[in-house]
This record gives C-alpha cells, structure tokens and sequence, in this order.
C-alpha cells in the first residue's frame, strides 16, 4: 500500500463538497498528506474554510490567479512554512458564459484567451513556482476532460482549451522529468460538480456517459481522488506525461 506519509500537497479548487479538488484533498489526507487549501475569493471563504479546517489544513489562503501577486504569497507562504512542496493539484477551469454556450468559431479573443490564461497558464505558472520547492523531485496534477479530444456536444470552447492543457502537461513532464518533477492530467468523465454545471444540456451529458460507459457508472471524487493520491506516491515515481481517464470506461466507447 502506498503512502503520502510527510508530504506537503498544495490542493487549488476546491470551491464546496462536491469538487474534485476536495476528492483528492481528502485522498492526499487519508494517506498522511499535510495540506495547503486555497479558494477564490471571500464569497468562496465561508464554503472551502471549514472544509480546509476538517482536512486539518495547516495553509488556507485565497487565491485568485488573475489577482497580481496572489499566487506569489501563496508560494511564498510555502516556502515560508513548510519550505519545500511534494504535490500541486490545480483544478480550477473558467471561460465566460457567452462563449462557453456559443460555437467555437464564434468564441471572442477576449474569452478565449481568458480561458486559455486560467484553465492552462495558471497551471504552468503553478509549476513554475513549485520548482524551486521540490528539489528532489514531485508531481505537478491538473483536471481534463475527454473533450479535449473528442467533440463533446456543448462542450464547446473548453474543447481547445483542456486539448492546450493536455499538450501542456506533456510539455512540462518532458521539460522537468530529470529533475524528478512529475506531471499528469486526471481526466474524470462528466460528473456533477458546481464547475461542470456552467455546460448546456449538462444532464444530458451524464445521462449519456452512464449509459456508454461499460462500467454504466460516472466517476467519484473519490474515484478521482484515489488516482491523484497514488499519482503523487513514490510507487509512481516512473509515471508522468500522462493523461489518465478515470470514466469507467466511457472514453473508450465510440
């Protein structure tokens, strides 16, 4: 059995009981993590506070990655407290409304562009900062989706975006595999979580994937979470550059 026995896992998502970031936050605990948790905003603050405090989070602080300068007090924070990192999760994905509903070839610069800066640079940004804190190595873990290769009806702009985010995290693990930094994408079938439900028709979507999936069963966090932590063990050392569907199967069917 693998264990995350005195490693320090900044987890950054987590918006209410039902992310996948609090998934795995709760999988890195349950195998000895110590964690760092992050929200957006002080709307957010009341929702994933007591959820930290419950984890028995030892960092909490916001983080918004559009907010100059926040990223770099949550690492300097780390680096402060902790002095070293083992494991990021980013899974925080955002494009506006108007051009998440509408085509892709009719999607704005603007939005576009926005998407790509907090779905895929943010994480990049991440691992940047976490570089210097994981000198013997570590595992850099970010949230996908089959869309990215696959046209995923009303998926829409998201599509490109987590297709950039995947190429990113191949990039990333071949750029810092010989220091023993590891990099992954989890990519969960659909499932219900307040991120997800910003997609049209997004019942449809879950009905559709219970029914194609051979298992005939949507992921869990938990299910997530279980992947994250092995990810992040010693026992995956060997493993990275990959993106690891954990749909039951769904990805798989035509």
């Amino acid at each position: 059995m693998f264990s995350l026995e005195g490693q320090k896992v900044l987890v950054v998502g987590i918006a209410n009981a039902q992310s996948i970031a609090y998934g795995c936050a709760r999988a890195f605990r349950a195998q000895g993590a110590e964690l760092g948790v992050t929200w957006l905003n002080a709307r957010a603050e009341p929702h994933v506070r007591p959820l930290a405090e419950e984890l028995g989070a030892t960092i909490k602080l916001p983080l918004d990655v559009t907010a100059p300068g926040q990223m770099e007090d949550v690492f300097e924070e780390i680096g402060r407290k902790w002095g070293r990192l083992d494991t990021i999760l980013h899974s925080i994905a955002f494009a506006p409304k108007a051009d998440l509903h509408g085509r892709v070839i009719d999607s704005s610069a603007e939005g576009f562009g926005q998407a790509m800066d907090i779905s895929v640079h943010s994480f990049l940004r991440m691992i940047r900062m976490a570089e210097p804190l994981m000198p013997e190595g570590g595992t850099c873990l970010s949230v996908s989706f089959f869309g990215s290769t696959r046209v995923v009806r009303h998926y829409n702009i998201m599509g490109p975006v987590k297709a950039a985010l995947e190429s990113s995290v191949r990039y990333a693990a071949a750029e810092l595999g010989e220091k023993g930094i590891r990099v992954h994408a989890l990519s969960p079938g659909p499932l219900v979580t307040r991120a997800a439900s910003g997609i049209d028709h997004f019942d449809d979507l879950l009905i559709e994937a219970a029914n194609r999936a051979p298992t005939h069963m949507l992921a869990s966090i938990d299910d997530i979470g279980a992947m994250a932590a092995f990810l992040a063990s010693r026992e995956a050392r060997n493993l990275t550059g990959g993106v690891h569907d954990i749909d039951g199967g769904y990805s798989i069917t035509a």
